[in-house]
């Protein structure tokens, strides 16, 4: 992987290190863009896009991709109960502080997004535009049940190949298209080479967040997060075979906001993969934002 980034590590409010890979110019005329993760996914998802981003001819830019804490080169949290939406929302804003970032464009897959809905109700002022990944504000259970039952919960590979078999076999469905190449770039943002073998990039104990969720009584109403939404231009992504985001929520989503574009990609599950020929199409919306600020 070519060096295109900086390592950055930040101080949490408690004290825990996290991490995130900065990308590009450190001053730039353009929007900062920030790049959020998936609930066990981390920084490196967003490699191929953020290349693209910082290293646009046109109009280069400061790229921010987190991980979590608990997620990838960020410390591992003695308190599972820490791995909570409302401290991972204060975690970026330390980021954002550290970085010397007081406005940007916010790309959030999945609990990404759930954070971005979280920034825009609390700290709007931080926030220019936003692209929502797989991710509205209403949640399908059987999405949720699929994810709880893989969570923390993969048999330990011992190659890569293996591993990418092993994430082909559980959701093959999601992601009928997928070539082998992305099996395993996706098996490389689940496991990592370690001196005891393939560990994954995240902290097993997450599972325990999910394991607490009740899937038969309705979930939290999360419309008001996503009203919170409404000032800015927001780009909606919904892969095709999603099981987490249906397209009942996302047309309910565009009626709702004026000011929001909606896309659903082929062939792709929970969540699409931000590379190939997403990358032109959220370059575009992010150019869009800026001219619009």
């Amino acid at each position: 992987m070519s060096c295109s980034y900086r390592d950055l590590f930040v101080s949490a409010a408690d004290g825990l290190r996290l991490y995130a890979r900065d990308y590009g110019p450190q001053r730039a005329d353009a929007l900062p863009v920030i790049c959020l993760p998936g609930l066990a996914r981390t920084s490196e998802d967003f490699h191929d896009l953020a290349e693209a981003l910082s290293q646009d001819p046109s109009r280069p830019r400061r790229i921010l991709c987190l991980d979590y804490r608990g997620r990838g080169r960020s410390g591992w949290d003695q308190d599972w109960r820490n791995y909570d939406i409302k401290i991972e929302l204060n975690d970026t804003l330390q980021v954002l502080a550290t970085a010397g970032i007081g406005k940007a464009i916010f790309i959030g897959t999945s609990r990404g997004g759930l954070i971005a809905m979280a920034l825009s109700a609390v700290h709007p002022e931080l926030i220019a535009g936003a692209v929502l990944n797989d991710v509205g504000p209403v949640f399908e259970a059987g999405g949720l049940r699929r994810i709880r039952s893989y969570v923390g919960k993969l048999p330990t590979p011992r190659t890569m190949d293996e591993a990418a078999d092993i994430l082909r076999q559980r959701s093959e469905a999601q992601f009928p298209g997928h070539t082998d190449e992305q099996w395993e770039k996706m098996a490389r943002g689940t496991w990592h080479e370690s001196e005891d073998g393939l560990v994954l990039n995240y902290d097993p104990n997450l599972m325990k967040t999910l394991e607490g969720l009740d899937l038969e009584t309705p979930l939290p109403d999360l419309w008001p997060l996503f009203e919170a939404m409404k000032p800015f231009p927001v780009l909606a992504i919904r892969g095709s075979h999603s099981d987490l985001l249906t397209t009942e929520t996302l047309q309910m989503m565009q009626e709702r906001h004026p000011r929001l574009t909606a896309i659903t990609v082929p062939e792709q599950g929970h969540a699409p993969s931000l590379e190939g020929d997403l990358i032109p199409i959220v370059r575009d919306f992010v150019a869009g934002v800026d001219l619009r600020d």
